[in-house]
């Protein structure tokens, strides 16, 4: 086996690992404080792709990267305000049931809206072509994702860790009770925590947008597997959804370059293995309710 090969591969697992980071973190933050199963999350995902095509035309793609996921977050405050809300108390089932009705909602509006037909996204010139480090060739694009990602992940470890914000969100995951007994309401934090998650989805549809097709369906389609990455993660772990992210982007982009037929069903088979030694997922910690 050529290694040069291999370690490309491996560079581009990671490049889909952090595609599915963006989309997991949220998600598994969401469900941590609140207790809220969010099926609508990819919604948001495809709102920024299809959001991100409207500003690029006007402004160009480089204030796509901020706008669309500011303006798909606003989306994000009226979500938690008039709808998840009503159900951090409620059987999650509940929620689980709702948010897929709004995922559906969401999808048809976008195909009223854009049409049902798939749209392509312009990616910008400079960041077109290779580099190549001696036999090593890599999308100047995909490096480009690679350090949007790095720099996302590092602010929201440094928000939840070295701030007050973070110390809250953190007592909220692990003990609410405590929370309470303090005299603090978890209320507009989760209202932030939910505005996070649902721009990191959606910076996740704008910077993938001009390496995939941009249709409505695409939201559905990244559920599953930031679900799976969330699973093997473990709830509550910021660490275990980020190693989880990685591990399935680079198992999976692997699979499919030397077995393609195997590049889906790689990720359960490591999502079984996982949960047969760790049922709460790599690094995942014992949470209670949001109360």
């Amino acid at each position: 086996m050529d290694i040069v090969f291999l370690l490309e591969q491996v560079v581009n697992g990671l490049v889909l690992g952090g595609y599915y980071l963006l989309l997991a973190l949220g998600l598994s933050l969401i469900f941590s404080v609140g207790g809220v199963v969010n099926l609508a999350h990819g919604a948001f995902y495809a709102l920024g792709a299809y959001v991100s095509l409207e500003v690029t035309k006007h402004v160009g793609f480089g204030a796509s990267i901020l706008i669309s996921p500011l303006a798909v977050g606003t989306l994000g405050i009226l979500f938690e305000r008039y709808l998840l809300r009503r159900f951090y108390t409620a059987d999650p089932i509940l929620s689980l049931l709702v948010t897929f009705g709004l995922a559906m909602v969401a999808e048809q509006f976008i195909r009223m809206v854009w049409g049902a037909a798939p749209l392509a996204s312009t990616m910008p010139e400079v960041f077109k072509g290779q580099l190549i480090f001696g036999d090593f060739m890599f999308s100047r694009y995909r490096l480009l994702i690679l350090g949007v990602v790095f720099v996302v992940m590092s602010g929201i470890w440094l928000l939840l860790n070295k701030t007050s914000f973070g110390r809250v969100v953190r007592a909220g995951v692990q003990r609410p009770d405590m929370v309470a007994v303090l005299g603090i309401r978890l209320q507009p934090y989760m209202t932030a925590i939910v505005v996070l998650g649902v721009a990191t989805a959606a910076l996740g549809g704008v910077l993938f947008g001009p390496i995939a097709v941009v249709h409505p369906a695409m939201g559905g389609e990244i559920m599953t597997v930031a679900f799976v990455v969330v699973v093997i993660g473990g709830l509550g772990s910021f660490w275990g959804v980020v190693l989880a992210a990685l591990l399935v982007g680079v198992v999976r982009g692997v699979t499919i370059h030397f077995m393609p037929a195997a590049g889906e069903a790689s990720m359960y088979v490591l999502m079984f293995l996982v949960l047969m030694f760790r049922p709460r997922g790599l690094l995942g910690e014992r949470i209670e309710r949001f109360e």
